[in-house]
């Protein structure tokens, strides 16, 4: 017979490269007499979700999808988002005629669901489609090849009135499996929705807990909530609970599956915006880009663990780190929502927020956002920081526009220099390059030079070329009516780049 020779290291370089992780010894094989370092390659594939953009028939949504230019995988190339489906509930149909109906309208939508809704064709270069009114789908999509490293997508909707004016911005989010979101509410003036998109072919099942300043809130229907396959379902968190909570956290897991998470937040008095899931439980946590012009920012924590925390509460303004007056910490008990009301602790200049262990042999793992408002009275606006993790080697936020953006950098430890590149934009323009040197325990906020020749939107691209770790924020205004309205989106680590262990030995099989 043929010898066949099954050649492991490919298929353990290609699931790195997926999922960040790989590894073949062999039997009896002690490892650390072959190790060999790990090598750095690009993913070669990534997945997206964006949720419905709004139900207000006024909005006016533009979607935005980029990936940098770089090296990329061997794989064929592509990078699509396209509808979600819709979610059709006929299980109890009897009349012939109508579940024909719903059988029928089910097959359109699988076939629209089909065509994409943009598509990256090369890097360095956004792509963007616009859609409007309140039909507008979630989106599904996976980038492959060169296409997938650092692929990103924002979704940006104006509503210019009614109860969800505002701007609200999002980037669409990876799949994944626990999500935590300080800051929501079920308070009567909120109405806060949380969308639940799942990318695969297989349904999902999703539990929803919720935590107010004296502990869980009682619930009995936020179990078991099914997302049927590439569907996305909106959750009202006040249907999930009898009691009124200003400002709570809320905890999504998934029992089965993947999804994307992420809370639409409309709040009577003060405009909407998106609450996007915090950084994993930390010690440490950073919050970047407060706007100068910041009229309120209220600081909302959770201790997921069993242990309280005590944690230092300082604003990284323009020249130095400090402690707001008055709320120089904040205890946390476990599994309570704690709130901070730090009004206008920028007072006319940018900062960020730092959160740090009191004691540092006791860094109890939390979760945080800001709720940041600008403006008074009628013309308030507000938006979102959650903690995030440093920029890291590289991270990207699409659609900027000519005015109106400004990007906040800040270094909560050492001395650090970045590059920020502006890509060529959308409809042309040639892309900017510049470098900023961020000083330690600062902010730094500047106004992005815009590509030359700018038609369209550009993306942003931020890497960290040398000392400590910076963590940034992009803003977005624009004014409509006297409002200035305003979104924030954070820019962790793309983790375009994954470390692949390097296979101990080539295993072959041979069949006599």
């Amino acid at each position: 017979m043929k010898s066949t020779h099954l050649s492991l290291i490919a298929g353990a370089a290609v699931l790195a490269a997926i999922t960040g992780f790989a590894t073949v010894t062999a039997p009896g094989t002690p490892a650390e007499s072959t190790a060999k370092p790990a090598a750095l390659l690009p993913v070669e594939r990534a997945g997206l979700v964006c949720p419905a953009p709004s139900n207000s028939d006024l909005a006016e949504t533009q979607y935005t999808a980029f990936t940098p230019a770089g090296e990329g995988g061997e794989a064929e190339a592509a990078a699509e988002l396209k509808p979600a489906l819709p979610v059709v509930d006929d299980e109890d149909e009897t009349d012939p005629k109508k579940a024909r109906k719903a059988e029928e309208a089910a097959e359109k939508a699988k076939a629209k669901a089909e065509k994409p809704v943009l598509a990256v064709k090369e890097p360095g270069k956004p792509v963007v489609a616009e859609a409007n009114g309140s039909g507008a789908p979630a989106l599904v999509g996976t980038a492959t090849g060169k296409l997938a490293p650092g692929w990103t997508a924002q979704q940006t909707t104006e509503v210019t009135a009614g109860g969800s004016r505002g701007l609200l911005g999002v980037t669409c989010t990876a799949p994944d499996t626990d999500f935590w979101f300080p800051g929501a509410s079920t308070a009567t003036s909120r109405q806060d929705y949380i969308h639940l998109t799942n990318p695969d072919d297989t349904g999902a099942v999703a539990d929803i807990e919720l935590y107010g300043p004296e502990g869980a809130l009682k619930s009995d229907v936020g179990d078991g909530i099914t997302v049927p396959a590439r569907s996305s379902v909106a959750v009202l968190l006040s249907t999930l609970t009898s009691e009124a909570v200003d400002q709570l956290t809320a905890h999504v897991t998934t029992r089965s599956g993947r999804i994307g998470a992420v809370v639409m937040s409309a709040d009577d008095n003060a405009g909407s915006d998106w609450i996007t899931a915090s950084e994993d439980p930390s010690g440490t946590l950073v919050m970047p880009g407060i706007p100068a012009d910041a009229t309120s920012v209220q600081l909302v924590a959770f201790a997921p663990g069993e242990d309280d925390a005590d944690v230092k509460v300082q604003l990284m303004g323009k020249n130095a780190t400090f402690s707001p007056a008055g709320n120089a910490t904040l205890h946390i008990k476990s599994s309570m929502t704690a709130s901070a009301d730090l009004k206008d602790l920028t007072r006319g200049e940018p900062g960020s927020l730092r959160l740090t262990p009191v004691r540092k042999d006791r860094a109890t793992p939390i979760v945080a956002a800001l709720r940041v408002v600008r403006g008074k009275g009628d013309q308030q606006e507000i938006a979102y920081i959650p903690a995030t993790g440093p920029v890291g080697a590289r991270a990207t936020v699409p659609d900027n526009r000519a005015k109106g953006s400004t990007l906040s950098l800040t270094a909560p430890g050492a001395t650090a220099k970045v590059k920020v590149t502006a890509s060529a934009g959308s409809g042309g323009g040639e892309p900017a390059v510049e470098t900023y040197t961020v000083k330690a325990g600062t902010t730094l906020a500047v106004t992005p030079k815009a590509p030359e020749g700018l038609k369209g939107s550009y993306a942003l691209t931020v890497e960290t070329t040398s000392g400590g770790p910076v963590h940034a924020s992009r803003s977005l205004a624009l004014a409509s009516d006297g409002v200035q309205m305003f979104t924030v989106q954070t820019l962790p680590d793309d983790r375009g780049m994954v470390e692949v262990p390097s296979a101990r030995q080539d295993l072959s099989v041979l069949d006599d």
